[in-house]
């Protein structure tokens, strides 16, 4: 299949399973997934604002904002427990999917992250820096300041990692995605109480999440102090260059974990981590798409070109990417064990098609 072809693929496929109201379905033909994802969802909405298809992307954030328009008096109850330091379950947060028509998901699954909820504060604020159209700030007001006072109070509370696995853990990657949502709302309003925020997590980043030159999976904290608790490296490292910022590129911090996921997580593809079962461990386009759009920020065009055509190699007939493939599996045994339980592996999956338009989109 051709780039453009699949380009056009990609957006059909994205549009055409959203929901009228907004939600992105995160994969249509597996059920586990028949949810809408705020982060997964945020990163195809920015890949729509990306190939200009800006009216599918604020049709997104306006379903978050009315998913998120009644939680006032509970997340007022949350930070009322927390200023008063009661003890909050896990089962008492935000969820991290809703149900395309924006009811609450109520089902056992991960609930409690925060990763989803910075990265749509910095999504909507990147649709509204690409479509000019800072009303939609005001239009949305009520949700925006609950997610922000969320964030505010809850940044370092241990929750589920982006792949919605240790939830005892506070995640370098889900950090990011808080620290990069307050701080791009921060320098569009001129909020410097965001940007404190910000780079108070950002310091925290620094001071807690380094070992031994580089970032590691996830921390947590032992005696007041906090320290490494997966001390290897999880592709998802990466989003802390790009796109939120939490340091350059070429940071020698980002460069020594980059060099750990490529000797670690590196084929031909891109896996999550050195321990991930889930499938076997394979090779995760979505990831192989983001080491791309981090190589093209380095300036290495000639192996983001690699990771676009390594990623237009797995598309089907049909032009369908999906979430990963068993080219190289960490754990062979473990693919059966899933295809048993789950079927084949998630396809399409909107978040796989986004971050090749993204990368795409980078390259051009």
């Amino acid at each position: 299949m051709q780039r453009e072809q699949l380009i056009n693929h990609s957006i059909s496929i994205i549009k055409g399973n959203q929901h009228p109201r907004g939600g992105y379905i995160a994969s249509p033909l597996f059920p586990p997934y028949a949810y809408s994802w705020l982060r997964d969802g945020t990163f195809i909405a920015h890949a729509m604002d990306r190939t200009g298809e800006t009216d599918s992307s604020a049709l997104f954030h306006r379903w978050v904002a009315g998913v998120l328009k009644n939680k006032r008096s509970h997340v007022d109850a949350l930070i009322h427990k927390h200023n008063n330091k009661v003890w909050i379950d896990r089962s008492e947060f935000l969820g991290t999917r809703y149900h395309l028509d924006g009811r609450d998901d109520v089902s056992e699954w991960g609930h409690f992250q925060l990763d989803g909820y910075g990265a749509w504060l910095w999504g909507l604020t990147e649709h509204v820096k690409t479509t000019g159209n800072k009303e939609m700030l005001n239009e949305l007001r009520e949700s925006i300041e609950i997610t922000v006072d969320y964030l505010m109070t809850f940044w370092h509370y241990p929750n589920f990692d982006c792949w919605e696995e240790f939830p005892d853990y506070v995640h370098p990657a889900t950090l990011a995605c808080v620290y990069g949502g307050l701080k791009a709302l921060g320098e569009l309003e001129q909020r410097p109480q965001l940007l404190e925020k910000a780079s108070m997590i950002k310091n925290f980043i620094l001071s807690n999440c380094v070992y031994e030159g580089r970032f590691v999976k996830s921390v947590h904290c032992l005696d007041e102090i906090w320290k490494p608790a997966l001390i290897g490296v999880d592709a998802s490292l990466l989003w802390l260059a790009v796109p939120f910022g939490v340091c350059e590129a070429d940071d020698p911090i980002m460069r020594k974990t980059v060099q750990m996921i490529e000797s670690e997580l590196k084929h031909e593809g891109i896996q999550r981590y050195v321990e991930d079962r889930y499938y076997g461990g394979g090779e995760w386009l979505l990831l192989t798409a983001w080491y791309g759009w981090y190589q093209k920020e380095l300036g290495n065009r000639e192996e983001a070109q690699r990771c676009l055509e390594w990623i237009i190699s797995k598309a089907d007939h049909l032009g369908r990417l999906p979430e990963q493939v068993p080219d190289e599996l960490r754990e062979p045994s473990a693919y059966s064990e899933w295809l048993g339980k789950w079927g084949e592996p998630a396809l399409p999956l909107l978040w796989s098609h986004a971050m090749f338009l993204v990368l795409s989109d980078s390259l051009a």
